[in-house]
């Protein structure tokens, strides 16, 4: 008999190598997209994209875009949003955006995007893309989503394009049977800003515990189921009598966040928020004056206002930084700071000590600093 002849197997590492690992030894990922894109606009090696498929108008100055994300794209959450990367005359732009929609079957996504005024990516997202373009897609983030198990009866309270997160939300709400209350409180400033209006009047027919009610800020003469008037402490008793049993998130304009959580914050069951707009400026802009920035990794040293965006100042002196949300919500913009003093845009804490990811976009100079640009 024959002895039976043991091949000695390779190593673990070695038998898990994917034919992209091997690939990788022999050709740069950027190389890889480059010619695989010729074969198929969305194959790459590992970088998200995702192809306009179809586009629906939803409003006077909105528009819903459904897109296809190639594999690399890792899913969401409803309430998230995502970076959304073109090129517009030749300068690559990207700006975040919520996606309005529940997770699908088929792996699709939406995103609404509202045309604002001077915004170019708006406007070419709302009037120059078209079915079949190719977008680049970041990763899903932010953290207004349904807590894991959450019971308690919700409002939401949207303000403008506000609505996009909320609505996300709702319809997975709805896809799983509404098992709790939800009232919807929308504001516009004219109706025909409003977005969702026949889904969102279909879901309330549908579902006794969903009600949804439409404020208009412009409008003289509401119609049946329309109010009149800005989010207010009277408006909030009648429409929302039960406020203390209710989970809140509100979503809109800078103000219209700052005037939610100042009527609602302290009588809800709780209260979470995102602001869409960018932070005011901090006490410091009063004060006026310039400090310098010093850039570690390029040796520069600029001069830039007091109390002004980090991000956008920088930016005014010429340089391209990442960005997405301009809200301290993606933290595209973040880098390091050595040293120096920042005041946080939105609440005023003044930060001294170094730190590894400073949001650019919501931090102001306070002294002179040292960032890791």
């Amino acid at each position: 008999m024959n002895a039976a002849v043991t091949r000695p197997r390779p190593p673990r590492a070695a038998r898990a190598r994917s034919p992209l690992s091997l690939l990788h030894r022999w050709v740069a990922p950027d190389v890889f997209d480059f010619w695989a894109t010729r074969l198929h606009p969305t194959w790459t090696w590992d970088r998200p994209l995702a192809r306009i498929v179809d586009r629906q108008a939803q409003s006077r100055d909105a528009v819903t875009l459904l897109l296809q994300p190639n594999r690399h794209w890792r899913g969401f959450r409803p309430g998230q949003h995502v970076n959304l990367g073109v090129e517009i005359d030749g300068v690559r732009m990207t700006r975040s955006y919520s996606l309005s929609d529940a997770p699908r079957a088929d792996g699709r996504i939406a995103v609404t995007v509202k045309h604002i005024e001077g915004g170019r990516m708006s406007r070419h997202l709302c009037q120059d893309a078209r079915i079949g373009d190719v977008v680049d897609l970041g990763q899903a983030f932010g953290e207004m989503t349904w807590p894991q198990g959450a019971e308690d009866a919700w409002l939401f309270l949207a303000g403008g394009s506000g609505i996009t997160p909320l609505m996300s939300l709702l319809r997975a709400h709805a896809a799983n049977g509404m098992p709790t209350a939800l009232t919807l409180l929308y504001w516009a400033r004219n109706r025909d800003e409003l977005c969702f209006v026949d889904e969102l009047r279909a879901l309330a027919q549908r579902f006794p515990q969903f009600t949804v009610h439409f404020v208009l800020t412009r409008e003289r003469e509401p119609a049946e189921g329309e109010h009149s008037g800005r989010i207010g402490s009277e408006m909030l008793s009648v429409l929302v009598p039960d406020l203390e049993q209710r989970a809140v998130y509100a979503c809109g304009p800078g103000g219209f966040v700052d005037s939610a959580r100042t009527l609602v914050a302290s009588n809800a069951r709780s209260f979470s928020a995102e602001a869409f707009t960018p932070p005011p400026a901090s006490i410091d802009a009063e004060a006026g004056g310039h400090v310098e920035v010093t850039l570690a990794a390029s040796g520069r040293t600029l001069s830039v206002p007091r109390g002004q965006s980090l991000l956008t100042a920088l930016e005014d002196q010429g340089l391209k930084l990442a960005s997405g949300c301009r809200m301290g919500i993606c933290n595209t913009c973040a880098c390091g700071k050595v040293s120096g003093t920042t005041r946080h845009l939105h609440t005023g804490d003044a930060i001294g000590e170094p730190v590894s990811a400073l949001r650019l976009c919501v931090n102001a100079a306070a002294s002179d600093l040292v960032l890791d640009l």
